[in-house]
């Protein structure tokens, strides 16, 4: 689904990323032309091109000249360090800083974190 306001070939690029993460394309699995992304989108198919190329820049993505584009090999785990990487960046940092400014000591704050994540396990099911 298209967001308004953000770019549409970082929408696409995203989408296949997560598609990759989630394991529903597989490593070499191949991925929809950009002219299947750009009617399925209802955009020009040069934006969806640029979603893909820039996943082919970061290694993601290979091309099988005459064939199209594939998952390359360690497109998962690649895709799963730059996310835990940025998921720290995001959401480990500032929860450190807060539980520095609380007091929480490594002990506290791994208690607190293991209480609510076996609440919200409970809650999911």
């Amino acid at each position: 689904m298209i967001e308004e306001g953000r770019a549409l070939f970082l929408q696409i690029a995203e989408g296949i990323e997560d598609a990759i993460v989630d394991g529903s394309l597989a490593e070499e699995a191949q991925v929809p032309s950009t002219n299947e992304l750009a009617a399925f989108h209802r955009i020009n198919p040069a934006t969806a091109a640029k979603g893909v190329n820039m996943l082919v820049d970061k290694g993601v993505l290979y091309k099988r000249r005459g064939i199209g584009m594939f998952v390359a090999p360690g497109a998962r785990e690649q895709l799963r360090g730059e996310r835990r990487a940025a998921f720290a960046d995001r959401y480990v940092e500032p929860l450190l800083a807060e539980a520095r400014a609380l007091g929480l000591g490594p002990d506290e704050l791994g208690a607190l974190i293991q209480q609510r994540y076996t609440t919200a396990e409970g809650t999911a099911r």
